[in-house]
C-alpha cells in the first residue's frame, strides 16, 4: 500500500509540471500573437498615413513623390506580413494541456490493465 502511495504522488507529481508547462507554452504563443496584432495595427496605421501624405503630395513637385510611394508600400507590406503571422498563430490553436491529457490517458490505460491482471 505504501509503494502504491509513493508512486501516485510521484505520478502526480510529474503530470502538474507537465501542465505547468505546457501553461507556459500556452502564455508564450498568446504573447507571441499579441506583438504580431500590435505590430500589425501599428504598421497599418503608418501606412495609412503615409499614404495619405501621398496622395496629398502627388500634386507636388517631382522625387518627393517617389519617396512616399515606397515608405507607403513598406509599411502597407509590413502590416501585410504581421496581419499574416498573427493569422497563423491564431489559427494554430490551443494545444494547452494536450500532452498532459495524453499522458493521463496512458496512465488511466495502465492502471486498467493492472486492475485486470489482478
Amino acid at each position: 500500500m505504501r509503494g502504491f502511495a509513493t508512486t501516485s504522488v510521484a505520478l502526480a507529481r510529474t503530470r502538474l509540471e507537465l501542465l505547468k508547462i505546457e501553461a507556459q507554452e500556452e502564455v508564450g504563443r498568446i504573447s507571441g500573437l499579441l506583438v504580431w496584432a500590435i505590430a500589425a495595427v501599428l504598421l497599418g496605421v503608418a501606412g495609412l498615413i503615409f499614404l495619405a501624405v501621398f496622395f496629398t503630395v502627388l500634386l507636388w513637385d517631382s522625387h518627393r513623390v517617389l519617396a512616399l510611394g515606397v515608405f507607403s508600400a513598406l509599411f502597407l507590406g509590413a502590416a501585410g506580413i504581421a496581419i499574416g503571422m498573427a493569422l497563423r498563430l491564431a489559427r494554430q490553436g490551443s494545444q494547452l494541456f494536450a500532452a498532459s491529457l495524453t499522458e493521463l490517458r496512458r496512465d488511466q490505460a495502465m492502471l486498467t490493465q493492472q486492475d485486470e491482471r489482478a
